[in-house]
């Protein structure tokens, strides 16, 4: 039997991740950013030697069905870098097939590899299925320390109302 692999994306497979993202754009019901827009953030962010884009298909021979976008960044808190998983995407048809626990095993490999101490994500309390697959690989709402209270991700839009991308609120 065949299981879910995944690996990091090539420049050549631009079009796959972006693809991918406008999947995922369009699940959380939106209509932008456009896909030529996604493409030519896909490109300049696979230049960017802090961002990773992995891909994961459901078994060795189906097409890629899942995306996931890692950053990096050194935080003077750890005196090393940190990662955060930006974006975790599984097409229907490839979920509960193992892809997304095998895109989030590769990024803490990835991370781990690249001296990382922490990695980090977010995700709205209400999308249980994100919330199980991500306790069940360690993630907890305690990855800042053992001070007192979870920690929380906070934010805020910046520009015209509408193009603010999707909402955190929206996002797996």
């Amino acid at each position: 039997m065949s299981c879910a692999r995944a690996w990091v994306a090539e420049a050549g497979e631009a079009e796959t991740v972006a693809g991918l993202l406008v999947e995922f754009r369009d699940h959380l019901g939106s209509d932008w950013p456009s896909a030529n827009a996604f493409l030519a953030s896909v490109e300049r962010l696979m230049e960017d030697r802090d961002t990773e884009f992995m891909l994961a298909a459901r078994d060795d021979d189906s097409p890629p069905a899942g995306v996931l976008q890692l950053r990096f960044r050194f935080s003077v808190w750890r005196a090393a870098p940190d990662a955060w998983l930006e974006d975790l995407f599984v097409a229907e048809s490839a979920r509960r097939t193992g892809a997304g626990a095998a895109l989030v095993s590769l990024a803490i490999e990835r991370a781990t590899e690249r001296g990382a101490k922490r990695i980090e994500l977010d995700t709205n309390e209400a999308n249980q299925a994100a919330l199980g697959l991500y306790e069940g690989l360690g993630f907890s709402n305690r990855s800042k320390g053992a001070g007192a209270g979870r920690d929380l991700f906070l934010g805020r839009p910046l520009g015209p109302p509408g193009h603010e991308g999707h909402t955190e609120s929206d996002a797996g």
